[in-house]
C-alpha cells in the first residue's frame, strides 16, 4: 500500500512538472518575436530635433507650490509658437489656471476624441551637474538638461508629430487634443480644471496617452531585452491623521511607557512589523507578468508562466526581487510629520497609496482597531484623498496603443504595469476607459534614475524615435 501511494505521488509530481514545463515552453513559442533594434533617424534628423528641443529645455519652468512666476512659462509659450506655427494657427487653444494649455485639432468625425499629454513644468534643480541643467547641451550623443526625460521630450515630440502631419496635409479622423500642465510636479490645479471643463461639456475620450512608463532596461532579473512598460493604473492616495492624546494625571507620576510619544511610536512599530495591507496579484499585475514571462530565462519563465501554481509564492518573494514590483501588490504606507503639539498630544500622518479601493477600506478598519489599542484616534484628512479606476485591458483604446508600441518598438517586450508615482492622467480616469501612461522614449538606467535627480539626459536618437512614434500613433486613429 505504501509503495502504491509513493508511486501515485511520484506520478502526480511528474505530471505536474511536465505541465509547468510545457506551459513555459508554449509561453515562449507563442509570444511575439523581438527584432534587432534599427536606427530610426539620421545624424541630420538627430541634430535638427536636438537643436529645437534644446530651446524648450532652456526655459526654466520650475513649478512652486506657493507662487507662480510667468516669466519662464511665457518664454516657453513663445518658443512653442515659433517652432510649431501651423499647429498654433490651426488648433483652438484653451488655458486653464495660470498656464495649463489644451490644444484641439478638429477631425472628420467630431464626435470622437483622443488625447496626448505631457506636462511642461519641471522639478527643481540641485547638486552638481555635468552640464548646466537648463542649457540643452548636446554632447556624448545625448541632450542634457532638466526635463529631457520628465517630460519635455515627449511634449516636444507630440508637438513635432502634429506639426509635421499638418504640414503634410494630414486630416485627422477624429478630434485630437494635446494637453500640457504647468504644475503637474506639485499636483497642481491645471489638469483638474481642464477635466472639470470636459466633464461639464460631456466630452469623453477613446484613449489618452500621458507620461509614466517608457522603454527601459529590463525591470527584473532574468530578462535580457528592453521592455516597453505601459502604466494602466496608478496607486490611489489616502492620508490619515493620527492623534495620541495627552494622558491624564501628573506628568511626573505617569509611567514612562504611557506618554503620547511612546504610544505613537509603539503604534508605528506595530504597523511596520505587522502591516495590515492585503497582497494580491491584481489583473494588471498578472498581465504584466504574462507580458514579460516569454522573455525571461527558463527557470524564471517556469514560475511566471504558471501563476496558477506559483501565485501564492510570488506574493511573498516579489518584494525581495524588485521593490517597485512589490509596491504593485497592494497598499503601501508611510508615516510623516510626527510631532508633539502645544496641547501635549502627539500627532502624525499616515500616507497610504492603494491599488484597490475595497482593500483599502478593509485595511483602514484593521488600522483603527490597532490604533485604539494604543489610545490613538484616527481621522481622514479633509483633502488629498483620491482613487481613480484602472484602464480596461479589454478596451479598444488600450489594445490600439499597445499594438502601436509593439509595432514601433519591435525590439522590446511590451507589458502593462501599475505606476507607484502620480501623473496628471489620473484625473481623466472617469472620462476615459483607456488612460495609458507611456512616454515613447528609450532610456537606460542612468537616464531613468536622473528623473528629479542630477544629470538628466536623453539620447538624440530617442528624440527622433519619439517623434516618429507619435506620428504613427496619430495617423492610425
Amino acid at each position: 500500500m505504501a509503495i502504491f501511494i509513493l508511486i501515485t505521488i511520484l506520478c502526480i509530481l511528474i505530471i505536474l512538472l511536465a505541465v509547468v514545463t510545457i506551459r513555459a515552453v508554449l509561453c515562449k513559442v507563442s509570444a511575439r518575436s523581438l527584432k534587432e533594434k534599427e536606427k530610426k533617424g539620421t545624424p541630420e534628423s538627430e541634430e535638427y530635433y536636438s537643436k529645437r528641443l534644446a530651446r524648450l529645455i532652456s526655459c526654466e519652468t520650475v513649478s512652486h507650490k506657493d507662487s507662480y512666476d510667468d516669466t519662464e512659462f511665457s518664454k516657453l509659450r513663445t518658443v512653442i509658437q515659433e517652432l510649431f506655427p501651423v499647429m498654433s494657427r490651426r488648433a483652438s487653444l484653451r488655458i486653464f489656471g495660470d498656464d495649463c494649455y489644451v490644444y484641439m485639432i478638429p477631425g472628420r468625425d467630431t464626435a470622437r476624441n483622443v488625447m496626448v499629454m505631457s506636462h511642461h513644468d519641471v522639478a527643481p534643480v540641485s547638486g552638481g551637474w555635468k552640464y548646466p541643467p537648463f542649457s540643452g547641451k548636446v554632447a556624448e550623443g545625448c541632450i542634457w538638461g532638466r526635463g529631457t526625460v520628465d517630460t519635455k521630450t515627449p511634449l516636444f515630440a507630440e508637438f513635432s508629430a502634429i506639426e509635421e502631419l499638418l504640414n503634410e496635409g494630414f486630416e485627422p479622423a477624429c478630434n485630437i487634443y494635446l494637453a500640457s500642465s504647468h504644475n503637474e510636479e506639485i499636483a497642481g490645479d491645471g489638469i483638474p480644471l481642464a477635466v472639470s471643463y470636459f466633464r461639464k461639456e460631456g466630452i469623453r475620450f477613446e484613449w489618452i496617452l500621458d507620461e509614466g512608463g517608457a522603454v527601459i532596461d529590463a525591470p527584473m532579473s532574468g530578462i535580457s531585452c528592453k521592455c516597453a512598460m505601459l502604466a494602466v493604473h496608478e496607486k490611489g492616495r489616502h492620508t490619515i491623521n493620527l492623534t495620541a492624546g495627552k494622558s491624564s494625571g501628573h506628568e511626573g507620576l505617569m509611567a514612562k511607557t504611557d506618554t503620547p510619544e511612546v504610544r505613537m511610536a509603539s503604534f508605528i512599530s506595530r504597523v511596520h512589523s505587522h502591516p495590515p495591507f492585503i497582497r494580491r496579484i491584481s489583473p494588471q499585475l498578472r498581465a504584466m507578468f504574462d507580458g514579460l514571462a516569454p522573455y525571461m530565462s527558463f527557470p524564471m519563465r517556469i514560475i511566471f508562466a504558471n501563476m496558477w501554481l506559483f501565485g501564492g509564492l510570488l506574493k511573498r518573494i516579489i518584494p525581495a526581487m524588485n521593490e517597485q514590483a512589490g509596491a504593485m501588490l497592494g497598499t503601501s504606507g508611510t508615516f510623516k510629520n510626527i510631532n508633539t503639539v502645544e496641547d501635549g498630544s502627539c500627532r502624525a500622518e499616515l500616507f497610504l497609496r492603494c491599488v484597490n479601493e475595497d482593500d483599502l477600506s478593509a485595511e483602514i478598519e484593521i488600522l483603527q482597531k490597532t490604533a485604539a489599542d494604543y489610545g490613538i484616534v484616527m481621522s481622514d484628512a479633509k483633502e488629498g484623498n483620491e482613487y481613480y479606476p484602472p484602464a480596461s485591458l479589454e478596451s479598444t483604446g488600450y489594445k490600439y496603443i499597445k499594438s502601436c508600441v509593439e509595432k514601433y518598438f519591435d525590439y522590446a517586450a511590451c507589458a502593462p504595469f501599475i505606476l507607484p508615482a502620480g501623473t496628471d492622467a489620473r484625473h481623466f480616469g472617469r472620462l476615459c476607459d483607456a488612460v495609458i501612461r507611456f512616454a515613447p522614449i528609450d532610456i537606460n538606467n542612468q537616464q531613468f534614475k536622473s528623473v528629479h535627480g542630477i544629470d538628466e539626459n536623453i539620447s538624440t536618437e530617442s528624440v527622433v524615435q519619439a517623434v516618429g512614434f507619435y506620428k504613427e500613433l496619430i495617423k492610425g486613429i
